[in-house]
């Protein structure tokens, strides 16, 4: 673990600045990086966000968004690896290891920048010069905030940046309502509401602003694609390519599918698998003892949190789901005697 003196060291003076975070980013992937962008920005660094993927259209409205760059290989591969090669200082948020940011990757481990790593996953890849790690950490704008005050400047959070900071931790805690909640989190957003922010804004942003079309697929998905396995205390959800194409589905629309699963009354492990081409996305989700961290680490490539994971696959769906399924037995004793386990009802 880096000391903020020697952030405070090196941001002492205007630099260059590459902000960067995960592949499809989430609320809190963009709001840590656009926060810490409006911040940096007001202490007069010049900065680029730089994305390795498109984003939800639910998160657009972020300040700074209009100056983000998306990364396309086909496109403006040039453009960035010549932002990566000319940054000063590269900060890497809410991911832990470098290929979650594909082709961008292998740029950032041989920029000659000093490299920032700011996240909240388990188990961080070595190739930060200064390591903000936190996995206790609700999200990565908790540790944004926190890198903020702790250099002196919480009084630079206005609303805008505390709004996309907002939005980081809302989303990654569930609204509030995951484990990770701690007295922390709700002290920081107390200080965000000084620095008001709107909240009830924010949440209909993210959460009520769905086309009609992602509602019509959410209603196929839970009606025709979710599967029970009581004797597991599993469910789960497969969505082929097709399926995706028949409803339009756009970047963002099966965010959120892995929590239906697991809000079945006595479901402990939940998993949404999506053929997306050239690989199988694999979301998981567990409640109390169970770790889908273990899970994805193990047998798909993944990792992340004790209780929110994901993972890949390079064969077809239908293999991926049977190789899911086939390792189900190995793991039932756990399963079915998790804590947070309720038993189904007997008739």
């Amino acid at each position: 673990m880096s000391t903020i003196s020697e952030l405070q060291e090196l941001l002492s003076q205007p630099r260059q600045v590459f902000i960067t975070t995960h592949h499809k980013p989430d609320a809190d992937a963009l709001g840590s990086s656009l926060g810490l962008a409006g911040y940096l920005r007001k202490k007069g660094h010049t900065v680029t966000v730089v994305t390795p993927s498109d984003y939800p259209d639910f998160l657009a409205w972020m300040p700074g968004n209009n100056e983000v760059v998306v990364y396309d290989s086909r496109q403006n591969d040039a453009q960035v690896q010549e932002i990566i090669g000319t940054a000063e200082v590269l900060f890497c948020l809410d991911f832990s290891c470098l290929n979650r940011i594909n082709e961008m990757g292998e740029y950032i481990r041989h920029a000659p920048g000093t490299k920032v790593l700011i996240d909240h996953h388990q188990e961080p890849e070595q190739f930060a010069d200064l390591d903000f790690s936190n996995s206790s950490a609700a999200a990565t704008a908790e540790l944004v905030f926190e890198v903020i005050r702790d250099l002196g400047d919480q009084d630079l959070i206005d609303a805008g940046i505390g709004e996309c900071l907002y939005a980081g931790i809302m989303t990654d805690t569930g609204s509030f309502r995951h484990p990770s909640t701690s007295r922390n989190v709700h002290l920081i957003i107390a200080e965000l509401l000084n620095a008001g922010i709107n909240l009830s804004d924010v949440h209909r942003r993210i959460y009520d602003s769905h086309s009609e079309m992602r509602l019509r697929f959410l209603g196929f998905v839970l009606k025709d694609k979710l599967r029970v396995l009581r004797e597991y205390n599993t469910a789960y959800i497969a969505i082929t390519q097709q399926e995706l194409k028949e409803y339009d589905s756009k970047t963002g629309d099966t965010e959120g599918l892995v929590n239906f699963a697991l809000s079945i009354e006595g479901i402990v492990f939940a998993a949404v698998l999506i053929d997306r081409g050239q690989a199988v996305k694999i979301s998981f989700r567990s409640v109390g003892d169970f770790s889908v961290s273990s899970f994805s680490r193990d047998h798909f490539q993944g990792g992340g949190h004790h209780n929110a994971s994901g993972g890949i696959s390079y064969t077809s769906l239908d293999s991926t789901v049977q190789r899911f399924l086939d390792l189900l037995p190995q793991y039932q004793s756990q399963l079915v005697t998790a804590p947070l386990a309720v038993a189904p009802p007997t008739v």
